[in-house]
């Protein structure tokens, strides 16, 4: 089965968390703190590889999740960081963030990587807290959490030519002609449900990739029939071969079909209609291909090359073939990374800084604290232990929790909740 998009759920590892521990040799007096920190959580890596091309394994397993850092330990051992956790994908692998449909990683070539979900950083052990005031603290952190977002993985194939054109044009028929690839074939509508990779040798002992897409209509670009969901392969592709039923067998004109597909390519990504084109006027052997051809000639005036073959009968493959391959020898493969603007460089995004914390009511009058970093300072504190709960509260106060419970009218003893936890308020 072909599957060429899924949404994945990926989660780094958390850090591990500090230790509280203090020396104890013999003959050591005042020993001090000797708590070591926690390891890192394990990043959630994707990896190219190239024996893939489909995303066939995220079927079965849409949820990734990195190790947990190891805890620290005493005598100031820190604890070991969480190895990695590798996915593999096949080349040309989009993956993008759900919810701000921003483009994580652009995957092509075998073996390069790219962090979805970076893992948490270990807790810090008490010998990190140690100040001449306080020589031995009774404070550790928590390990942070690791990252944990729902991603889009798209797969765009990489082909060097792409075949579109109105279904039952003769697609499939002539890509089993020129490689050893098998589509099915038969006669009604829609009969390739998903593109169909072949490798075409010229009798130049060249070669090239060719992709056979399931058939475009009109309205592909808003999602009417199943062309659409192919659209994204087009952009891949270094040359397009339009191929036209020019025996007009469905009843509509070849020149109008035409125009349709290259509106639907232009409305779909305007960039594909700077791609060079091939006219592949497929079935000449029929009788009344020679008076279409014709018109279509007038109408086109020239601006695009046109090759007239018969899939069925062989005919013309030869010269369209080696014109594919000449016009590929004149458009390199990085000529396509530029345009599509798929070059590996460093983007500086403005990210807005979040609000550190919201506050609401409950229906039972609790005020609720939300906020990403007030939540994270929550889960790297340990209750355990006094002087963390003491930090924890003053680093509330530095963020002006206090001041702004206050203003919503909280008073001593009402119910302050984070998370699943309750506390009471004291002004």
């Amino acid at each position: 089965m072909f599957i060429d998009q899924v949404s994945v759920y990926v989660k780094g590892g958390d850090g591990g968390n500090g230790l509280v521990a203090y020396r104890r040799e013999k003959y050591v007096p005042k020993g001090g703190p000797a708590g070591g920190d926690g390891g890192n959580g394990a990043d959630v890596i994707f990896q190219v590889d190239e024996g893939l091309n489909t995303l066939m394994d995220f079927r079965y397993n849409r949820h990734f999740k990195g190790k947990r850092g190891e805890n620290g330990m005493s005598k100031n051992q820190h604890g070991k960081n969480a190895s990695p956790l590798i996915v593999s994908v096949p080349p040309g692998t989009t993956v993008i963030d759900e919810d701000t449909n921003e483009v994580i990683a652009d995957l092509t070539t075998h073996g390069q990587q790219a962090v979805i979900a970076k893992g948490g950083r270990g807790g810090r052990g008490n010998t990190r807290f140690a100040t001449p005031r306080n020589p031995a603290p009774d404070i550790a952190e928590n390990g942070e959490p690791g990252q944990e977002r729902m991603v889009k993985v798209e797969l765009k194939l990489i082909a060097d030519v792409g075949l579109i054109g109105f279904p039952s044009v003769g697609k499939s028929t002539f890509l089993s002609v020129v490689s050893a690839a098998k589509p099915k074939i038969a006669d009604y509508h829609f009969t390739t449900l998903t593109p169909n990779l072949g490798v075409v040798d010229t009798n130049d002992q060249r070669s090239f990739v060719m992709a056979d897409l399931p058939g475009l209509i009109e309205g592909a670009h808003e999602g009417i029939g199943l062309g659409y969901q192919f659209l994204r392969h087009v952009e891949r592709t270094r040359v397009l071969v339009h191929v036209i039923d020019m025996a007009a067998m469905e009843g509509r004109d070849p020149y109008e079909d035409f125009v349709k597909i290259n509106q639907e390519l232009e409305k779909y990504d305007e960039k594909l209609m700077k791609r060079p084109q091939i006219i592949a006027a497929n079935k000449m052997d029929m009788p009344s291909a020679k008076e279409n051809i014709t018109k279509f000639k007038e109408k086109l005036q020239g601006k695009y090359p046109i090759y007239e073959i018969s899939a069925l009968t062989k005919e013309g493959l030869r010269d369209i073939l080696f014109a594919i391959a000449d016009k590929l020898e004149e458009i390199p493969k990085e000529a396509i990374d530029e345009d599509t603007e798929e070059k590996e460089k460093v983007i500086y995004r403005y990210h807005k800084e979040e609000t550190p914390f919201t506050i609401t009511r409950d229906d039972d009058g609790a005020y609720v604290l939300t906020g990403q970093k007030l939540e994270k300072l929550f889960k790297m504190t340990d209750f355990n232990h006094d002087q963390a709960v003491q930090r924890f509260a003053r680093q509330l106060r530095r963020m002006g929790v206090d001041e702004a419970l206050r203003k919503r009218g909280a008073k001593d003893g009402d119910t302050v909740r984070i998370l699943d936890f309750e506390f009471e308020f004291m002004d």
